[in-house]
């Protein structure tokens, strides 16, 4: 009796030893992709089968190929393309090495596609750069200098502000933006390739970027509220503020408000 007793508590105590080895396994796993220990197959995140499918359209191979080079079926590959199955660690190891990007690229950790972290600092800004002359037209030029300064005003004033869900807010809703701008200009081309763009023509032409930026919007707002509910400090935007921290670029947000509220207002008989 006394053995059977041994064995039971023997039992019980690693029984208990496994479901705390359990949860130290799953709390040392990335937030960016947590691992099912069960089925043994990353769960990603949104961004890689969109990635996966973005690589082989920009290679200009076929699903086919694509599927036969790294060795899984077609339909497999459209399920992880499509985002209806998740692959093993095998298949993201493969796809880095096919399509020679890092897997943090791959899992939408980083827009390198090597895998470094660019730091701020080390984003080429053309608009410090004397040569950079835009051809065919000096209303291009002079917009383009417009827009570059108080995007640079807003920004700074942003980092200022510390609140990185508007930060990222703001951001999503300008490279919306930029992205219209873009892929009509790429429509209207015949040496664009329209493959480029992950984003099917039927949901871009429908609105599919419109509801994106007001999405952004709304968070941009929600963002800048609960930073005023919470009573934390903004920076100041007074005018005369802004004039001495700002001596150049501020004049040019001050250009790009005043011909916006004059278009707005004369669109609407105010």
């Amino acid at each position: 009796m006394q053995g059977i007793e041994e064995k039971l508590f023997q039992v019980f105590t690693a029984c208990i030893f496994m479901s705390i080895l359990y949860t130290l396994l799953i709390r040392q796993i990335p937030t960016s992709c947590s691992y099912n220990i069960q089925i043994g197959v990353f769960l990603l995140n949104h961004d890689f089968s969109r990635l996966l499918s973005l690589l082989r359209k920009e290679k200009g191979i076929s699903q086919r190929s694509a599927a036969a080079s790294l060795q899984v079926s077609q339909a497999l590959l459209s399920h992880y393309e499509n985002g209806i199955r998740e692959p093993g660690l095998d298949f993201v190891v493969r796809a880095c090495d096919y399509y020679n990007v890092s897997a943090d690229f791959l899992l939408g950790r980083t827009m390198s596609r090597d895998g470094t972290m660019i730091a701020p600092d080390e984003l080429f800004d053309s608009s410090n750069d004397k040569g950079n002359q835009l051809r065919g037209s000096v209303m291009a030029t002079l917009q383009k200098k417009l827009l570059v300064n108080s995007v640079s005003v807003i920004f700074d004033l942003l980092g200022k502000n510390g609140n990185r869900d508007a930060i990222l807010a703001a951001a999503s809703y300008l490279g919306t933006a930029l992205y219209k701008l873009f892929r009509s200009l790429a429509r209207s081309s015949d040496t664009a390739n329209e493959n480029m763009f992950s984003v099917p023509p039927v949901t871009y032409v429908h609105g599919g970027p419109n509801c994106d930026m007001i999405r952004s919007e709304l968070q941009y707002i929600t963002a800048l509220e609960g930073q005023k509910n919470e009573k934390s400090p903004f920076p100041d935007l007074r005018d005369e503020t802004l004039r001495q921290e700002y001596p150049v670029t501020y004049m040019s947000l001050l250009q790009v408000i005043h011909a916006t509220g004059e278009r707005i207002n004369q669109e609407f008989g105010i």
